[in-house]
């Protein structure tokens, strides 16, 4: 529980990212979650020693919905967010349909979806509440992501495995947080 309350913490006194999820509240979308870089860099940057935890290059917001699964939906979704602020890039996806894209079995709910993402430190979303208290879906936990601990999920374990490799390649991440461990 520590690390739930450490990441809300850390949260908290982040202007920027508190401003996002805010946003993204504002949307009354169901099942809905601010997710992936906006979390992880967050906590690899405080963990590395740095003041400012600069915002990933797209933010990435999920939700849940079988039954507006459109992706024109979600592009209108990115144009109100762009509205309110365009300086972000902002990346909506309604996970009721990211299955396809995968080549997964259906996925229930965002939170099950994410545990078909590619790392467990990358499989963890936060969401404001009615009252402002931050919510936390975290399928695989948060140790990997407090551990600096970079290791495969799921299928990205045997069969989609390169997948994770190219991630680890392109998104250099070794390179900006030195810190990290790679586990298989």
């Amino acid at each position: 529980m520590r690390h739930f309350e450490s990441l809300r913490a850390l949260l908290r006194t982040d202007s920027l990212r508190w401003q996002v999820l805010q946003h993204v509240r504002a949307l009354h979308l169901p099942d809905c979650w601010v997710a992936a870089g906006f979390v992880r860099s967050a906590i690899w940057d405080h963990l590395h020693g740095r003041i400012a935890c600069s915002l990933p290059p797209d933010i990435d917001v999920i939700w849940f919905d079988p039954d507006s699964a459109l992706p024109e939906q979600d592009a209108e979704l990115e144009a109100q967010l762009l509205q309110v602020d365009n300086r972000l890039n902002w990346s909506v996806k309604n996970q009721a349909r990211m299955h396809l894209r995968n080549g997964d079995e259906p996925y229930a709910s965002a939170t099950d979806a994410m545990t078909h993402w590619p790392e467990t430190a990358t499989a963890v979303a936060v969401r404001l509440a009615a009252d402002n208290e931050l919510e936390i879906a975290a399928p695989f936990g948060l140790d990997d992501l407090f551990n600096l601990v970079l290791r495969p999920a799921g299928a990205f374990q045997g069969e989609k495995r390169h997948l994770f490799v190219e991630r680890l390649q392109n998104k250099n991440w070794l390179k900006k947080w030195p810190g990290l461990t790679v586990l298989d």
